[in-house]
């Protein structure tokens, strides 16, 4: 199929809202729309589902959207729907749907009316739709996610491996395949394996210039997450953790001080797992706290920040994590806090698998190595990864390294007295062993090995053990020392580490950053770039209620770049808002009413002068019961109320209290307090408390009859007074 460049651009317009296509949009649709395979590397928030929802949209017959995740495809439906007032156009299918569902989508695709089919690979097996789709018109097939067909990549699953396959038994089509993550080995995979090496590979740039990057010791993580996210209220965020465990955890702590977050991991219950997904979707929920089960099926444009609580396996899954900031075109922060300590639990996990996974394993959790200590511009370093060379004057200060750069120095000598430690120790020492050696400390099996470490006991003593450990870490970066997996951390020359001991030659170092001394902070968030602020909170408002009546996320009906060019440009008609960037006649006919109205009032309350015309702008102890009681009090739920809730004493709920309170918690008692006790009386054991050393229960029940006040009403009231006053 041949189409001109003005029908395409025309259709661009039309469909979406847009005037040009970003990078190698227009080549990779032309590309396809003549029948040719095609290989798309694109970073996330690059637009590339732009490169299949537009030719399917305008090609004879129906596309098939391979797609690894439910929660993926059904938003990728929800987008194109929004752009037609028949949702026919684009359906899911799988095994969610029931049997009435899967005959109307199969009814709409041989009617001609769905042009895009979103299906996982599981889908593609069963013989019925097998049978079904080979009386189909498949305009062609997109593998999304390619980078899980390759045993290199940070998501491998076996059943994409499975595809050409399947295809093969279908309806010969032209394939193209997408990711935002993959290096040249997992490039040349995917393409070996969907036996497309003979169609096209375009390339587009990973540098995503509106992130910043930022490397963090772990030291008080709670204590620095809470400050981060209570300086940018109202913005939305992910953390990652390593542990189900330590999502709950951080997920508890940021709740118990009024962080509105949410948990997820595959340990919840299903139903609770997509319930908290929808929350961070539809702005319900600011902050979603997540192990990597939290990824590949989220499309929320407007996420401010990505925070990694622990470090993660690979670079690869490092860049699709934090690809989930700022695809609004916003800037976005990336903060990945950093202890060794994680590194070797990343290691322990490689023990008794395959040896071929191991090696695998401990290539990937290197280069993460090498990234966290690098001294080098980061943006640099992991464009490099993925075969991009760059220019790090460019970075603009966009990473730590940049900002604030490393100081560097001549380490030759150091790495020697390593490597000759090591050797003298003959290979049977972890990194921990190793360091007290050099430093001139012993333990139990130091001591009964003593004697064959004279020669290198102590032999760094001018240094102190920290400073050991990370020459061990930059040694092992620079493929001086390896380490053993199956004896679990013992350190072993390498070839270029011998020839170093015998022949050394100028390395340069890092020495450890001061991070007490360091004044370098994330850089803040910007919001929207709207002129007119009020107009933009209005509109942002409006937005959140029409998403709760239809049940969309927010971003979907219109992205926050397009709220801006609305409070700059005030449009007031349907054909003016489909002028809006990103906008388009479909979504201005669908969405739009509501929002004109809103704006034609506040243009004439405010009096305000319209541009003549709409010029469109591109845009580059942690119980959950402690939870639930301090949420309960928020709700002025009643302390009987409050403890049958969770099948509690009064006299356990108390204690409960206690302990919030006096761990450093405000709870919300007025309710409560105004309600039992009279105001006089309140004042009086207030004031009792106010001239007491550690306002003491026992003293205020010897200084108040019990004709005044019972038990439960003195531990109630000294709460209050805690929480009031001590915290």
């Amino acid at each position: 199929m041949s189409i001109s460049t003005a029908t395409l651009h025309k259709n661009l317009k039309d469909i979406f809202g847009y005037d040009h296509f970003r990078g190698d949009q227009e080549e990779i649709i032309n590309n396809l729309l003549k029948g040719n395979d095609s290989m798309v590397i694109m970073p996330t928030g690059g637009g590339k589902s732009m490169c299949y929802q537009l030719p399917a949209l305008i090609s004879d017959g129906c596309a098939i959207i391979v797609s690894p995740l439910i929660a993926l495809m059904k938003n990728q439906v929800d987008v194109l729907r929004g752009y037609y007032k028949n949702d026919s156009i684009a359906h899911v299918l799988n095994s969610s749907l029931t049997k009435t569902q899967t005959a109307t989508v199969k009814n709409d695709i041989s009617n001609g009316i769905t042009k895009l089919l979103y299906v996982a690979p599981e889908s593609l097996v069963k013989s019925e739709n097998i049978a079904f789709f080979k009386t189909t018109k498949i305009s062609f097939y997109a593998i999304d996610e390619a980078h899980c067909i390759s045993e290199w990549g940070h998501d491998f699953r076996p059943e994409y491996r499975k595809l050409k396959n399947i295809i093969d038994s279908i309806y010969s089509a032209p394939i193209i395949a997408l990711t935002a993550t993959a290096t040249p080995k997992v490039r040349h995979d995917i393409m070996k394996n969907l036996q497309i090496s003979s169609g096209k590979l375009f390339l587009d740039s990973f540098n995503r210039s509106n992130l910043y990057y930022e490397i963090k010791p772990k030291k008080d993580v709670a204590k620095q997450i809470i400050q981060y996210i209570q300086n940018r209220k109202g913005e939305s965020g992910v953390i990652y953790c390593l542990s189900r465990k330590k999502v709950e955890e951080i997920a508890e702590i940021l709740q118990i001080n009024g962080i509105n977050a949410l948990p997820y991991h595959a340990g919840l219950d299903p139903k609770k797992r997509v319930e908290n997904q929808e929350a961070f979707l539809m702005d319900d929920c600011a902050v979603i706290v997540a192990t990597i089960a939290f990824g590949m099926g989220i499309d929320k444009p407007d996420i401010r920040y990505v925070i990694h609580h622990d470090i993660p396996k690979s670079l690869e899954g490092y860049y699709q994590e934090t690809g989930r900031a700022g695809r609004d075109g916003g800037k976005g922060d990336l903060i990945t806090f950093y202890d060794y300590k994680d590194i070797e639990k990343l290691e322990k996990f490689l023990q008794g698998k395959p040896v071929a996974e191991q090696e695998v394993g401990r290539l990937l959790i290197m280069e993460t190595i090498a990234f966290s200590e690098t001294s080098i511009c980061r943006r640099k370093y992991l464009l490099y990864y993925f075969g991009e060379e760059f220019d790090e004057a460019k970075c603009d200060k966009m990473c730590d390294n940049c900002r604030d750069p490393k100081i560097q120095i001549e380490g030759k000598l150091f790495i020697q007295k390593l490597l000759t430690a090591i050797k003298g120790s003959k290979e049977r020492f972890k990194p921990k062993e190793i360091a007290k050696i050099l430093v001139g400390e012993s333990n139990s099996l130091i001591k009964q090995n003593i004697n064959q470490l004279e020669k290198v006991f102590g032999s760094g003593s001018e240094k102190p053990s920290p400073f050991w450990h990370s020459i061990i870490r930059q040694a092992y970066v620079k493929k001086l020392i390896t380490k053993e997996i199956e004896s679990y951390g013992i350190l072993k020359l390498t070839n270029d580490g011998e020839k170093f001991i015998n022949k050394p030659y100028s390395l340069l170092i890092t020495e450890d950053h001061d991070y007490e001394q360091s004044t370098t902070t994330a850089i803040s968030s910007q919001k929207g770039t709207a002129a007119d602020e009020l107009m933009f909170s209005i509109l942002k408002d409006t937005r959140k209620r029409l998403a709760k009546e239809i049940n969309l996320p927010p971003a979907i009906i219109f992205t926050e770049p397009s709220l801006v060019d609305m409070a700059n440009q005030y449009p007031i008609t349907i054909e003016e808002l489909s002028k809006i960037q990103g906008v388009g006649i479909g979504k201005a006919n669908k969405y739009g009413k509501k929002f004109i109205q809103r704006i034609n009032q506040y243009v004439q309350e405010n009096e305000i002068e319209r541009p003549e015309e709409i010029i469109v702008r591109s845009v580059a102890n942690k119980s959950s019961n402690k939870i639930y009681i301090i949420q309960s009090l928020d709700k002025k739920l009643t302390i009987t109320d409050i403890a049958s809730g969770k099948g509690l004493t009064i006299d356990n709920l108390l204690t409960e209290m206690e302990e919030i309170v006096e761990g450093g918690t405000r709870l919300n008692l007025s309710h409560i307090i105004f309600e039992m006790i009279d105001k006089d009386e309140r004042q009086d054991i207030h004031d009792f408390f106010s001239e007491t050393e550690g306002f003491s229960f026992d003293e205020a029940r010897v200084e108040f009859d019990e004709d005044i006040f019972n038990d439960d009403e003195i531990r109630l009231l000294r709460i209050d007074f805690i929480s009031q006053v001590a915290n």
